[in-house]
């Protein structure tokens, strides 16, 4: 079995996806067997795509990737470099990577440091892509049962602005009253209906708390180089601020201010997460053929899959701190491909679990999804499951085994019965959950996005959709300027 490493010393023996010198039942019987024999030959690279059993799940379905589908790709890619395609004004994302200095991150960490000498809980405010980064690498990066310790090591960061709710935002109020508390506001405009309102109530806690000098030093801003009410906030009140950038999206910033500070305050080692996306960024350039591209394979392989009626994708893992890895990314592609009336639905499960729930409907339901797995090759923890004299639970056969060789064998065995239910399977790989395979990852999916979009014919970098549901809940609200809208909509209800 043979790997495509998502690095820039890429050595490919393999002749190419969509050559197919194996049959399906060749390409299955190889997948099995390295599967099986526990990923012995995996070195110790920053990410990988094994891109047998991407054939497998292609040639399963009775789909090759042509030619012309490759030279497509290529094709995509060379536009996110040369920004003659769609959308090109937000393509700062692309070189982001090796962009960002060293002195940048420094003075990221500086503040960080500043925070969280000041507070044990900071809170981040935002939402859609000022919220979802940070979450997701946080989640990734943290002790799920952190809180249960008694000796914090690390502040805790928690979220608001994300949402309207008067329970969340009121429970979150009433605990950080235990706490010193310091915030991340993060927003391009300031005037964001969720993350304005979160940060209304908090700001005013702070100060009540500090006062206005102290609260300066307690309150971040990433905004807006020179524009906009929170910048104006910020320079009036004294916030120390950081720029988002003008060409790069809310979805696409996670390796921005954006996602950083509240990383670095969180103690995710940012240096290194940035290092991942910045081998990344050279993986997936336009000097890499295509057999050698893993942006580019997995942007093809996607759309070759919906060109054939597969209009569903479902991403998972069988690690649940991957969890909110899936609602990043179902944002990226969600808002980058679903328009003018096309798109691939972004949906995600999180396994073991949902094979209890999600799991009949994959196996037996409408035929019109694909199913792409995050693999991790190696856990970063070690527990064997030991013999019991009893053994009424019929699960001494497992005596010595770790858990991890349990949920790949699970993983496998979902892998082939899902494939044998006709739904092709994509599976990326990544060596273990730190913070270079997690920052390699998020660029692989950033750029494959790009490619994809372009593929389907849309700017990926739009998402003039989320327009409506505002001008409808302003108008409801009798927001003025919306007088007319306000007597329109209250005659429909």
């Amino acid at each position: 079995m043979e790997y495509l490493k998502l690095n820039n010393d890429v050595e490919m023996p393999i002749e190419g996806l969509g050559t197919f010198l194996m049959t399906p039942a060749e390409a299955e019987a190889a997948a099995t067997a390295a599967l099986a024999a526990g990923y012995e030959h995996i070195d110790t690279a920053n990410a990988y795509m094994n891109e047998r059993a991407v054939g497998r799940a292609i040639a399963k379905s009775g789909i090759a990737l042509s030619a012309e589908m490759k030279a497509r790709a290529q094709a995509a890619n060379a536009l996110l470099e040369s920004g003659e395609g769609a959308g090109n004004d937000f393509l700062g994302w692309v070189h982001l990577p090796s962009s960002i200095s060293d002195a940048e991150i420094a003075a990221i960490e500086a503040t960080a440091a500043r925070l969280r000498s000041k507070a044990d809980l900071v809170i981040c405010i935002g939402i859609g892509g000022s919220y979802l980064g940070a979450k997701a690498v946080l989640e990734a990066m943290s002790d799920p049962f952190k809180l249960l310790h008694r000796e914090q090591q690390e502040p805790t960061v928690v979220f608001a602005g994300q949402n309207i709710s008067e329970d969340y935002i009121h429970a979150l109020m009433e605990a950080s009253k235990e706490h010193s508390i310091a915030a991340i506001v993060i927003s391009k405009s300031g005037t964001t209906t969720e993350p304005a309102i979160a940060f209304r109530l908090i700001k005013a806690e702070i100060e009540a708390r500090y006062g206005k000098q102290e609260a300066a030093q307690r309150i971040v801003a990433v905004t807006d180089k020179a524009r906009g009410a929170l910048k104006t906030l910020a320079t009036n009140e004294g916030y120390e601020t950081f720029v988002i950038p003008d060409d790069v999206g809310g979805r696409f910033s996670v390796l921005t201010p954006v996602g950083l500070l509240p990383l670095a305050v969180a103690g995710v080692d940012i240096a290194a997460l940035v290092r991942g996306a910045r081998q990344m960024e050279q993986a997936t350039g336009t000097d890499i053929p295509f057999d050698e591209n893993p942006s580019a394979i997995y942007a093809a392989t996607r759309n070759a899959l919906y060109a054939e009626g597969r209009k569903i994708e479902i991403l998972g893992s069988y690690e649940p701190r991957l969890q909110y890895v899936n609602e990043w990314w179902k944002q990226l592609y969600g808002e980058s491909e679903g328009k003018q009336g096309k798109g691939i639905f972004p949906a995600s499960v999180t396994l073991t679990a949902d094979l209890h729930s999600m799991g009949q409907y994959i196996q037996q339901g409408e035929r019109t999804l694909f199913e792409t797995i995050i693999s991790v090759a190696e856990p970063v923890a070690k527990v064997v499951i030991e013999a019991d004299k009893e053994n009424l639970d019929g699960l001494n056969f497992l005596a010595g085994k770790r858990i991890s060789e349990v949920n790949r064998m699970a993983e496998l065995g979902v892998q082939l019965a899902h494939v044998d239910g006709d739904v092709p399977n994509l599976r990326i790989e990544i060596p273990q959950i730190d913070a270079e395979s997690v920052g390699a990852l998020l660029y692989f999916f950033e750029r494959a996005c790009g490619i994809s979009g372009y593929l389907l014919g849309v700017n990926p970098f739009d998402q003039p959709g989320v327009e409506a549901y505002k001008k409808n809940m302003f108008a409801l609200l009798d927001k003025p300027g919306y007088e007319e809208e306000s007597k329109a909509i209250k005659a429909r209800l």
